[in-house]
Parts: structure tokens; C-alpha cells; sequence
């Protein structure tokens, strides 16, 4: 029996515009945990969603080989047959339903022509045990976290019964202790037989957990690198990621022009009516002009909340307490119209949702924020907005053929430059970047860091929350830790290291 279970030799995918992937080919043996990296737009989600059968045969050059037999897949459900299964980075789970509704969701265990809720009940029982996930079956979706529902992501495949699990950006959403929980499972998995590939933009678990490494870059295989046969290192994928090396990924800011304090939060408390409880807590900060300030904490700890209750309350939390104060001006904004016409911007976590229209183009993206320094009396001036956008297009270097490209064709790399574009168009005094490089490469980050150390140079303020430490360390000029809705500590960026955040992050003492 042949140790390769697929190969994709000479696949190639164009979309309007756009080559997507030009030749590659891509080999997995069996029982391989096979690692696909390169910077976004390099072709790895496109050539994963051939093989699933998303783009259907015909749609594609190329030719699928899984156990040596041709595939030609015209939907998922061919592929699944063929014992593939994929798990994407927007989970596809439904959240009214009970984690055993969403495990056996479109193959229902069927007694006649009625679902067998107790044989349903009995194998999910067995699925969670099998991924570690202590809940009832019966439990709701909507209670579990982000975490336990990539493991109930990971039961559903497992219940489809794949010898073939592909896994898109698996620890995007999820902190370090999940993080490290579903990278033991998947070393489980592949001792119980399961073959995985992985597309992950955490190189740092790449190298931790890999047997091979496969790298795209431009729609083109560079290269695949045998990890277990020899250590494979970051700085060894990103040379190949990016064609050149990278000694320093967190930029040094050329010179530092930290003024005075521009904005503060004092004493600032809230209650959330829904989960019923209180999420924030006598919390005080305050930014310099100039400055980044680090905002750190596990999943949870109140980071996003802070940030959206200072712009505009969107959820609907009650203020029991505290100040805002910005230029020295006491301040309180019922909606995020006010908050951007008092000089904030806020680049929301989850992009596609609430950053970005996903429909329109760049130019509509870009500008829609400030409307009002294109108009011209009463009219939206339609030239004024293309220049602007391909001014903003050109200086952050958005990879599209056009402002008029849609939004949605884009790489998340790019999608975020624009999230980034619309906000420095609006021209904020303060800006609130929520987790701004996840789910990106290493060289758009690099962009993107680059980015913000010239918006900062250029006087604006920024408070990066972030969930991954060294970047939070590596970009900050001081860092504030929460922990259950509470400010833990302040640390500068000279003095933080991943040990005082996380005993700050835990609310633990040093030892």
C-alpha cells in the first residue's frame, strides 16, 4: 500500500483578474500532520477548497489523486464521500441547535424515517470524549466558546468518518491554552490514523507540530520541507514565504514623538444586561499622543468590551461608572457616529462581520467612514472618492487590480489594509486596532506594523488589543493587562516579557 494519500499535481484556478494558483502541485503522505503556509493571496485557502470540492471539477486545471484513484469532486459531499472533510476558519455551525444537532447536521443518524435521537445522543457522547471536549451532547452552541467549538467542528469531521482532515486557520480565534489543547488533539489524531493538513498563518506552530511544510507564494509551490526528518525554523519559512529574509518582523520606529495625554479612562465600570453580570471594573488607562499602548489578557478578560463601550456601546452595556475624557473634555458617545466625530476610530476583531462590506468595492470601503470630506454641497463627489482610494490604495500597497475590486475577492491580508484605509481616511485622533493582524501572514503583518508605526509618527494615538504577546510586546511603548473585566498592571514595552504579562494576564503573583 502507497504511504501517499493525495496528490494535486499541476492544479491551476483563475478568477476574474486574478491567477490564483499557476502549476502547483502538492503531495500528503499518510498519517502526516502537513503544514500549508504562504502570505495571504498565496493560493493555500483556493487550492484546500478544490480539493473539498467547493470549486467543483471543471472549474479547475489539474488533476486530483487521493489513494492513487482520480477524483473529479463536483461538491463537498462528493469529497466527504471520499473520506475528505474541511473545516473552514468561519466555523459552520448553527448556534440554536445542540452541540449532537450540529455534529450529525446533513447525516442524521435515522431509525425509518425519524431521527434516532438516542443513538444520536450515544455517538456524540463518544465523538466529544474522543476530541476531550467535556459537555453534555444536549448542550446549546451558543454557550460553548470559541475554543470548544472548534472541537466540535473537529467531531463533526471525525463523525463523517475522515481519513482527511483539513484544517483552515484552526487557532485564529484562540488563545494560548486552547491553542496548545487542539494541537495535542491533532498529535492524537494522527497517531489514531487521521491524515491532516493545516493552514496556519502561527508559525511558531508550524514548526512545533508539523511533519512537512509546504509553501505557496504567488499562487506557485516554492518548496516542501521535511520537519520530521530535521528541525524546520521561522525564520527558514518566512525566507521562503516572502523571497528574502526578515531579521526584525516588529519594525523599529525610526524616532519617537510621545506628547502629552490625549485620552483617559477613568474609573470606567459596565454592566452587560445579557450575560447578566458586570464586564467591566474601575478600569484606568490613559494614551499619549504618538504612543501604542499594548492592550493584553486572555480570551475573556474584557479587552474587546472596553473598546466597544468606549466607541459608541454598541451592546448595550450599562455605564455604572467612571469617565471618558478626551483633549481634557469630559466625553460620553451614544453611538459610533459620535465617537468617530470626537477623533476615534475603532478596527473591529472580526473584519468580515463588522469591519467591512463585503460586497462593495474598495473606493466604497474606504470612504464610507467620512462621506463629508468628499462632498460637494450636497453631492458625494464620485471622482474625488476614486482618487482617494487609489491614493490610499497605492500608499498602504492593497493588492488588487482596482479600487473597483470587490472587497470580498480579497486576501484577509488585504481586506484588513482596507479595514486600516477607511480608518485613516477618517483621519481619528485616536485609533483602536482590535486584534489587527489576526488571521494574516507574516508579511502583511510586517505591512501592517509598519503601518501603524508611521500613523503614530505622524501624531495619531493607537491602542492595540492583541492576543499574541510578542506582538503586543514588540509593537507597544507601554502595555496595560486585564483580567476579569480589571486593569492587573502596567508594564512598558522595555520591561514586558511573556512571563509578568501572563502572571498580570492571570492575576497571579511572580515567583
Amino acid at each position: 500500500m502507497s504511504d501517499i494519500i493525495l496528490e494535486m499535481r499541476n492544479i491551476s484556478k483563475s478568477f476574474p483578474g486574478v491567477k490564483a494558483l499557476d502549476g502547483v502541485n502538492f503531495t500528503v503522505k499518510t498519517g502526516e500532520i502537513h503544514c500549508l503556509v504562504g502570505e495571504n493571496g498565496a493560493g493555500k485557502s483556493t487550492l484546500m477548497k478544490i480539493l473539498s470540492g467547493i470549486h467543483r471539477y471543471g472549474s479547475y486545471e489539474g488533476d486530483i489523486i487521493v489513494g492513487g484513484e482520480v477524483m473529479r469532486f463536483h461538491s463537498i459531499r462528493e469529497s466527504e464521500s471520499a473520506g475528505i472533510s474541511i473545516i473552514n476558519q468561519e466555523l459552520a455551525l448553527i448556534p440554536e441547535l445542540s452541540v449532537a444537532e450540529n455534529i450529525f447536521f446533513g447525516h442524521e443518524i435515522m431509525k425509518g424515517r425519524l431521527i434516532d435521537w438516542n443513538e444520536t445522543m450515544r455517538q456524540a457522547e463518544g465523538y466529544l470524549k474522543q476530541v476531550r471536549l467535556n459537555v453534555p451532547p444536549s448542550t446549546p452552541m451558543r454557550e460553548l466558546r470559541v475554543g470548544s467549538q472548534q472541537l466540535v467542528e473537529i467531531a463533526k469531521s471525525l463523525s463523517k468518518h475522515a481519513r482527511l482532515m483539513i484544517l483552515d486557520e484552526p487557532t485564529s480565534s484562540l488563545n494560548e491554552e486552547d491553542s496548545a489543547n487542539l494541537l495535542n488533539l491533532l498529535r492524537e489524531l494522527k497517531q489514531q490514523g487521521v491524515t491532516i493538513i493545516m493552514i496556519s498563518h502561527r508559525l511558531k506552530e508550524v514548526v512545533q507540530i508539523a511533519d512537512t511544510v509546504t509553501v505557496l507564494r504567488d499562487g506557485m509551490s516554492v518548496c516542501s520541507l521535511d520537519a520530521a526528518g530535521a528541525p524546520v525554523t521561522e525564520s527558514e519559512i518566512i525566507r521562503y514565504m516572502v523571497g528574502r529574509d526578515m531579521a526584525n518582523i516588529y519594525p523599529v520606529r525610526a524616532e519617537k514623538n510621545i506628547g502629552d495625554v490625549l485620552f483617559s479612562v477613568k474609573n470606567w465600570s459596565a454592566y452587560d444586561p445579557k450575560l447578566r453580570r458586570e464586564v467591566l471594573h474601575d478600569v484606568n488607562l490613559e494614551v499619549r499622543r504618538g504612543e501604542i499602548v499594548g492592550l493584553a489578557g486572555l480570551m475573556g478578560a474584557g479587552r474587546t468590551e472596553l473598546a466597544l463601550s468606549i466607541f459608541g456601546n454598541t451592546p448595550g452595556y450599562r455605564i455604572t461608572g467612571g469617565e471618558l475624557v478626551m483633549d481634557g473634555e469630559s466625553v460620553r458617545f451614544d453611538s459610533p457616529r459620535e465617537a468617530i466625530d470626537h477623533g476615534i476610530g475603532y478596527a473591529t476583531e472580526d473584519r468580515k462581520k463588522n469591519g467591512l462590506i463585503l460586497i462593495q468595492d474598495i473606493r466604497f470601503n474606504t470612504t464610507f467612514a467620512n462621506l463629508k470630506a468628499l462632498m460637494k454641497g450636497r453631492v458625494i463627489s464620485e471622482n474625488e472618492e476614486v482618487v482617494q482610494a487609489n491614493r490610499l490604495k497605492d500608499s498602504i500597497n492593497i493588492k488588487a487590480p482596482s479600487v473597483q475590486q470587490t472587497v470580498l475577492n480579497l486576501s484577509g491580508g488585504n481586506q484588513q489594509k482596507v479595514v486600516l484605509a477607511k480608518w485613516i481616511f477618517a483621519r481619528p485622533k485616536l485609533m483602536i486596532l482590535d486584534e489587527p493582524t489576526r488571521g494574516i501572514d507574516v508579511g502583511a503583518k510586517y505591512e501592517i506594523y509598519s503601518l501603524m508605526n508611521e500613523m503614530v509618527s505622524q501624531g495619531m494615538s493607537i491602542i492595540m488589543i492583541s492576543s499574541e504577546l510578542l506582538e503586543v510586546i514588540g509593537m507597544s511603548d507601554r502595555i496595560y493587562v486585564m483580567c476579569e473585566g480589571r486593569i492587573t498592571g502596567e508594564v512598558s514595552g522595555a520591561q514586558a516579557t511573556e512571563q509578568n504579562i501572563m502572571h498580570l494576564a492571570t492575576d497571579t503573583e511572580v515567583v
